[in-house]
């Protein structure tokens, strides 16, 4: 991957875009919540390398459903959570993987599977306008989310600003809920024991494609 090519590049390229865009308070609500985000950092209690990956009933973008592991077939793999299909940053960031992941996954056979609460349609928008070639799936209620210990939810002033933009993420959520993962990869092994694990609280901020690839000795 070019090093310069990185999602925090993309990110501020990002931001920049939507400084002439969006309305001033509206960024500024949404500012006032990134930095809320990363003051209070990773909750206590995340689930830690050792600790088996947990598990639910989730659906693929047909809404079949599903579980994850059958979706890694007792292989070594990663697992994304990202927000959903209405997310700049999570479709940024899996564009990014798609271009300078998969391929490096692909040559040992490891598996990537990117999973959101999001209904299944969202998955499926999701994957199509990304063009992804991985796994996307659905966790109605945020059932692994929560049991890894990166559930979070947006607060009223961020709920209210994201409503101005067209964006309710309750609506958008297979449980009608605002629940929502921090963006966080974790990297687990044949066993569905977690080797590696990286949290963002601040969602503007993602794991990047060269951490993840050095995370991949762990399987080694």
């Amino acid at each position: 991957m070019d090093i310069s090519d990185t999602i925090a590049d993309r990110v501020t390229q990002l931001q920049g875009a939507m400084t002439g865009q969006l309305p001033d308070d509206v960024l500024s609500t949404f500012g006032a919540e990134q930095a809320a985000l990363r003051a209070a950092g990773v909750p206590a209690g995340v689930a830690a390398p050792g600790d088996t990956m947990p598990d639910g009933q989730l659906l693929d973008v047909h809404g079949a459903p599903t579980t994850l592991a059958e979706a890694i077939g007792g292989r070594g793999a990663v697992v994304v959570f990202y927000r959903g299909a209405w997310c700049p940053y999570c479709n940024l960031a899996l564009r990014a993987y798609q271009e300078h992941l998969v391929p490096q996954l692909a040559a040992r056979d490891i598996p990537l599977v990117a999973i959101s609460p999001q209904k299944p349609d969202g998955s499926l928008t999701t994957q199509q306008q990304n063009e992804l070639s991985f796994t996307v799936l659905s966790d109605p209620g945020n059932q692994i989310a929560t049991a890894l210990g990166v559930l979070t939810a947006p607060g009223e002033a961020a709920r209210t600003a994201a409503l101005r933009l067209g964006v309710d993420a309750s609506a958008a959520n297979a449980d009608g809920t605002h629940g929502l993962p921090m963006p966080t990869v974790v990297v687990v092994d044949g066993t569905r024991i977690i080797r590696w694990i990286d949290v963002h609280p601040d969602y503007t901020s993602r794991t990047e494609v060269s951490d993840i690839v050095d995370a991949l000795t762990v399987l080694d």
